[in-house]
């Protein structure tokens, strides 16, 4: 009988993928402050929640294939350091900015290729 991997390295990233979700999405709530009418409320809640939708559409599809969780939870993290750090306004003290967003994303992509890595090594391939 094979052994599972652990129950933690299991539920960990799935957890703090979807804390980090919902800590994103919590960002499209300064929409309610514009008073926009109720269709341009709609539309900035979407167009503020895309990168949390993009997320969660990569946490459905790592729920099964840890690999790609891995890889575009990394990428994801990469791909937010350089478009805040090549915006007109970069200042320096940004950079915890950008760490307190692309960390939780860098841990969530490295515990999804952990965890791939020993399903890989059981043989437990999908």
């Amino acid at each position: 009988m094979k052994k599972k991997p652990s129950k933690f390295v299991y539920w960990t990233p799935r957890i703090l993928s979807i804390l980090l979700i919902l800590f994103l999405a919590l960002f499209s709530l300064d929409i309610f402050e514009m008073k926009l009418g109720f269709w341009g409320t709609v539309l900035g809640l979407f167009i503020h929640n895309i990168p949390s939708l993009f997320l969660t559409v990569i946490l459905i599809i790592s729920w099964r294939y840890e690999i790609v969780g891995g890889i575009a939870f990394i990428l994801a993290g990469l791909l937010y350091i350089v478009l805040a750090a090549t915006s007109q306004d970069f200042q320096w003290y940004m950079l915890l900015w950008m760490l307190q967003i692309s960390g939780p994303a860098f841990l969530v992509g490295v515990l999804f290729l952990i965890n791939w890595k020993k399903k890989k090594r059981k043989g437990e391939f999908h």
